[in-house]
């Protein structure tokens, strides 16, 4: 399974990066919402985990891009928040993410929420 991962924090992008491959995902990383787009277009990913606080576009105006993109809309999205106000949480909700995972996280409990959002093989 395909997965980008949206974070603009380095050692935490190469962490996602390392324990969703070790899982079997095949994961990619990008820093930014804008190079989010664009990857989601060029080559939409089976899966999006998506950090809401990003330089230039956040997490929530992409999201908002997402559900708003015909081709893209369908697409489980779990959003990784620093932010730990319940406001923010149902905001990702809202705007369509499937999950809300505060940071920090367990690497087991993250692949298990991303593992559910997955069609079974």
């Amino acid at each position: 399974m395909r997965v980008l991962i949206v974070e603009d924090e380095p050692n935490i992008a190469e962490a996602l990066r390392f324990v969703l491959g070790r899982e079997g995902f095949e994961a990619t990383c990008v820093a930014d919402g804008q190079a989010a787009l664009r990857q989601l277009r060029a080559a939409p990913p089976d899966l999006l985990v998506l950090d809401v606080m990003l330089p230039g576009l956040n997490g929530f105006e992409v999201l908002k891009a997402l559900r708003a993109d015909d081709a893209l809309r369908g697409m489980p999205v779990a959003v990784l928040t620093a932010k730990t106000q319940a406001a923010d949480r149902q905001r990702a909700l809202d705007l369509g993410a499937q999950v809300c995972i505060a940071k920090p996280f367990s690497n087991a409990d993250l692949v298990e929420q991303l593992r559910r959002l997955l069609p079974p093989r």
